[in-house]
């Protein structure tokens, strides 16, 4: 069905799913991402950039928004397009009508794409495989509209900014941002007015000739997050082995991915040359910025792979954590930051944000246990015992907060009435609904954030203890008394029996949904073994499980929506958070069969799983369906790979105590297999499962190898 959308060219008719529509957001799922933040590229499979999100970007900036290719004479035929790596694309097409004395096309045109930051570089290369020479006319069009990402993803669409004509090409700039397209070799015509760049080509029989633009983007203050060494990696790369190719295909992209989100905090450092921290960007293209409980999760999935990642994310978000109280920032005395951005972001009249903002309720706690999980990882005891300071005013934010309406939980309401409904990582506004689809009334208290707090005050009391710190005693009391009121107040009942509410609303009384926020309580020691079966039957359940993965919401709870962000979608890391909760609880058998759902889901993505995808049922169709608008590659969402492998091998460390256990749990349902690449306190670590489940390793010096075959 033909459909009217208001494009920069005005009113046309326009099929394409990707197609602008004003005031909408743009949808990408068809889209090909090439990224090296803070820089990316978005285009659809043909490699032009024309219309929607289209565009290369850098530094929240929109640079170029239109690169478009055509040739006179001919109709340019894409046939073949996508990723050669996260930061390569080659898109290959015919120019049909030329040269051509049969019904074979011989004319090509090889459009090859790479991205580093701050630079995009293109190549056109034509090619006559044909017995007659050719002449044809390239014109290449570019434009933009410098737009900021807020702007972007709000779907409004912005005039394009005159460009000026300088050496060999054309520059745009506008606010201390400057965009240089250059050309090599120089166009034979050159129409700043229009942005058009033309080469005249002629072709012999088997000769080709290629078209270089360079683009480059740069704010006038600096990259906000510049990009590290493309060497200092900080982890060790995994290398996976199995019989199930899909499951190496996974882990190679994911990794692949994440390192191309690497950024780095131009706090840290010295001009001695001491390296920067680094920290994973949660996503590409909306997010692609310091998110505290994104680059929290995504360090702790990669933990198996070394502890430097952790320990950048760690300093990175401390030299940010809150020192005052501040309403307009939500800002507090020890709490870790929900985001960090060049500018203030406004996205409508009721959603405007900071450049840094506190609006979240777990990245906090969250926080706690990432240090503490590194330090039972191997981060060296000096690096921890920097951190100490920051985790004692972490925990006694923890405190403050549950004690502040007196029911002893962590809960959120949005302070500013401009800043974010739901501060939990269901943050959309209609993410917490009771049963019947009615909106739950702040303040709100998430199940999955009691538990992060039970886990962030156990771990606390560990760290406090080992290091000789007072307080162990009275923050494992603490916990212990939160796992008491919750067990009174959270849990409610249905026909399928007893579960945690999703939350406690503003009048104390549960939010009775059922959710995927079943899989974050498990493992955490919040739950008994009793209340831990009873939720992994739940998660099993086909209302919960698609078959692909979780849906956040229940398919028999109202208002659901398998489109909805946070009301029946799917999102990868929540279900890998599950499967390693399931094991960790010990009911394998259950995360074997979620873990199975996420890699087909892999397979049906081209193994970069999205941000999020469509809860339709898996019986409705074999392929996921994907939400538009999702972003791809998306941090959590690519380090779930490692934290599915982490558990499916039943993978623990406790470098304090000198053991790591290797318990495979369902490792041998893609066995035969081996993984090169872990480490464990910066040593290499090397696993090998056969096909009956039987393991072995290769591990470091001085460390005691457990291996529970139970």
């Amino acid at each position: 069905m033909d459909v009217t959308v208001k494009t920069h060219d005005g009113n046309i008719s326009a099929t394409a799913l990707g197609a602008a529509v004003h005031g909408l957001q743009p949808f990408l799922h068809d889209a090909v991402v090439t990224l090296h933040a803070p820089s990316f590229v978005i285009s659809p499979a043909n490699g032009q950039l024309t219309d929607g999100a289209d565009g290369f970007y850098h530094g929240d900036s929109r640079a170029l928004s239109r690169l478009a290719v055509a040739a006179s004479n001919a109709v340019l035929a894409p046939v073949a397009g996508g990723l050669q790596g996260a930061d390569r694309a080659d898109f290959r097409a015919v120019l049909r009508g030329l040269g051509e004395m049969t019904e074979d096309p011989v004319v090509a045109l090889h459009r090859r794409r790479t991205v580093t930051s701050g630079r995009l570089e293109e190549t056109f290369t034509v090619s006559n495989a044909g017995a007659r020479p050719v002449r044809l006319r390239l014109t290449v069009q570019a434009a933009t509209d410098l737009a900021p990402m807020e702007k972007v993803k709000a779907g409004h669409l912005l005039d394009h900014i005159p460009p000026q004509a300088v050496a060999d090409g054309l520059l745009w700039s506008r606010d201390r941002f400057a965009v240089r397209l250059h050309s090599t070799p120089s166009p034979d015509t050159l129409d700043a007015a229009a942005g058009q760049l033309s080469y005249d080509i002629e072709l012999a029989p088997g000769q080709s000739q290629a078209v270089l633009l360079t683009c480059t983007a740069a704010h006038a203050d600096g990259d906000q997050f510049p990009a590290p060494p493309t060497a200092q990696v900080p982890w060790s790369v995994p290398v996976l082995r199995s019989a199930d190719r899909r499951f190496d295909r996974w882990l190679q992209q994911s990794v692949a991915d994440l390192d191309r989100l690497r950024l780095t905090d131009p706090l840290s450092g010295d001009n001695a040359g001491a390296r920067a921290d680094q920290f994973l960007a949660a996503g590409a293209p909306w997010y692609l910025t310091l998110f505290g409980r994104d680059a929290i999760w995504a360090a702790r999935m990669l933990l198996p792979l070394g502890t430097d990642l952790a320990a950048g994310t760690l300093r990175t978000l401390a030299r940010r954590q809150g020192t005052i109280v501040d309403p307009a920032t939500e800002e507090q005395p020890g709490k870790i930051p929900h985001e960090a951005r060049r500018t203030t972001q406004q996205f409508s009249d009721t959603l405007v944000l900071p450049p840094l903002y506190y609006g979240t309720v777990d990245a906090t706690p969250l926080w706690i246990t990432l240090l503490h999980d590194a330090w039972r990882w191997g981060l060296p005891a000096g690096d921890v015992e920097q951190l100490l300071p920051h985790a004692e005013s972490a925990l006694a934010w923890m405190r403050e907060q549950s004690a502040a309406d007196g029911d002893g939980f962590l809960k959120y309401v949005d302070q500013t009435g401009r800043g974010l409904a739901n501060q939990g990582w269901k943050d959309h506004d209609d993410s917490i609904r009771h049963r019947d689809g009615r909106l739950a009334e702040p303040p709100i208290a998430l199940c999955e954030v009691q538990a992060y707090a039970y886990e962030a005050a156990i771990g606390g009391a560990a760290l406090l203890r080992a290091f000789d710190r007072p307080g162990a005693e009275v923050w494992e009391e603490w916990a212990e008394q939160l796992a008491d009121r919750f067990r009174e107040r959270f849990w409610v009942q249905d026909a399928l029996g007893p579960y945690p509410a999703v939350a406690l609303d503003r009048d104390g009384r549960p939010v009775d949904s059922v959710t995927s926020g079943f899989g974050h309580l498990l493992g955490t020691g919040l739950l008994n073994h009793e209340e831990s079966a009873l939720l992994a039957a739940r998660l099993t359940d086909p209302d919960l499980d698609s078959g692909h993965g979780l849906r956040t919401l229940s398919s028999a709870s109202g208002g659901f929506n398998p489109y909805g962000y946070h009301t029946g979608s799917i999102w990868p890391h929540d279900t890998a958070i599950a499967v390693h909760g399931l094991v960790r609880a010990g009911f394998p058998q259950a995360a074997a069969s979620l873990a199975s759902g996420l890699l087909d889901a892999s397979a049906h993505f081209d193994a970069r799983l999205p941000e999020l995808f469509a809860g339709h049922s898996a019986e409705a169709g074999a392929r996921p369906a994907p939400y538009p608008a999702s972003c791809r590659p998306q941090a959590w969402a690519a380090a779930s790979s490692v934290l599915v492998l982490q558990a499916a091998l039943g993978l623990d460390a406790d470098v304090p105590g000198g053991t790591v256990t290797v318990a495979p749990t369902f490792a041998h349902e893609y066995g035969p297999l081996t993984v090169t690449g872990l480490r464990v306190a910066a040593d290499p670590l090397e696993v090998t499962v056969a096909a009956d489940g039987a393991a072995s390793t290769v591990a470091p010096e001085g460390m005691t190898v457990v291996i529970d075959q139970s």
